[in-house]
């Protein structure tokens, strides 16, 4: 009786040792674990791989093509945008253009209002009345110190209204018809959309105070930022993808901030982008993402292929010999795109690509339940 008691019991216990290596086949279709590798490694079937789709590609060093993400905003082109403003304190008489609107260069913009810019008109007249007279009797005429004079005071109060903002052409039409002393009207210095007009008809503005804001949109600025501590270079030339609702957009880094924004805390990359179909404009948000390729070749596997292990650590699975799958361990590198760089596994190593999820279910399986009962 005690015998058969010992018997009893040493059956319960080989029921319950995980993987029974006698066991080739468990006859419910369940890989076995292998005889060297208890607990780490399955023997899968030819028919088992193929209806799991586990796909299997040798580990081979390459140079691999990689993305990365940043936010970003189209702006205008700050090299390329003009601001209005007047260089004298005005009041703002009358309008000619509006926001959105798309203007020509020497197109009117608004007409003001200056004292300062009467009495220079007022001065030029004159100057510009005694210049005409003395040039007609010639210098020998009129002698050496009145031409100069004559000619110096001319060019003076020319110059002077340039400097408040009117035109040659509205300088001009001063000496050939009478206007109202004090107005003028700032004009379009390049072609391009109105992008703001912050200001009301009869209120005055200082001078330097921005009237309105054109932008030539043929080519826009995208600022993408980046995180203070993401160790990227991102040099000049640097190729990237905007994508703004289902369009894409190349463009090229032209430069990159060496401070941080104080209120978003980022690192800002300056992009370059064509938009000669004017398909983008400033304010809008844009996903951006640059374009590497790793210097050296690397190791790497599909996203697909990691798993954490029991302790928490990577892994990947590694067709040791036909049907013959084991986990190892790896550390994880750069993400590129759907792949990652590992580092753990030789070269030469065949790895699974596809079908991770069902050997590490199998292993499991073979490992803690066998039988699946």
């Amino acid at each position: 009786m005690t015998q058969l008691l010992k018997l009893i019991v040493l059956a319960s216990l080989l029921a319950w040792i995980p993987g029974n290596a006698l066991a080739e086949d468990d006859g419910h279709g369940h890989g076995a674990i292998s005889e060297d590798l208890p607990g780490e490694g399955v023997s899968l079937s030819h028919e088992q791989t193929s209806l799991a789709n586990i796909k299997v590609a040798v580990l081979t060093p390459r140079a691999m093509s990689y993305m990365v993400y940043a936010p970003g905003e189209v702006k205008a082109n700050g090299y390329t945008s003009y601001l209005v403003s007047p260089r004298v304190d005005s009041v703002v008489l009358r309008r000619h253009a509006g926001l959105g609107d798309h203007v020509q260069k020497g197109q009117p913009l608004v007409t003001l209002f200056s004292e300062n810019v009467a009495e220079a008109q007022a001065a030029f007249r004159v100057a510009d009345s005694e210049w005409q007279r003395v040039k007609k009797l010639g210098r020998k005429a009129v002698g050496d110190t009145r031409f100069v004079v004559a000619q110096t005071d001319y060019e003076a109060g020319y110059g002077r209204l340039l400097a408040f903002g009117l035109s040659p052409e509205a300088i001009k039409s001063l000496g050939e018809k009478s206007q109202p002393l004090g107005e003028y009207t700032l004009v379009a210095a390049i072609a391009g959309a109105v992008l703001s007009d912050d200001f009301r008809q009869g209120q005055r503005v200082e001078s330097g105070g921005a009237l309105m804001e054109l932008a030539d949109e043929q080519e826009l600025w995208v600022e993408a930022r980046l995180a203070p501590t993401a160790k990227l270079e991102v040099p000049a030339g640097t190729e990237a993808q905007v994508h703004i609702g289902d369009e894409v957009f190349a463009a090229k880094v032209t430069q990159e901030a060496h401070t941080i924004d104080l209120q978003t805390r980022t690192r800002v990359v300056r992009l370059l982008v064509n938009n000669e179909a004017h398909r983008l404009h400033p304010g809008m948000f844009a996903d951006v993402y640059f374009s590497f390729t790793t210097k050296e070749p690397v190791l790497a596997v599909q996203e697909s292929a990691l798993m954490r292990g029991g302790d928490g650590d990577w892994t990947v699975f590694v067709e040791e010999k036909p049907g013959l799958f084991k986990a190892h361990e790896v550390e994880l590198g750069r993400s590129l795109d759907q792949w990652r760089e590992i580092t753990g596994v030789p070269a030469g190593s065949r790895v699974v690509m596809k079908g991770a999820f069902f050997v590490a279910s199998e292993i499991a399986k073979s490992g803690f339940d066998p039988h699946d009962h």
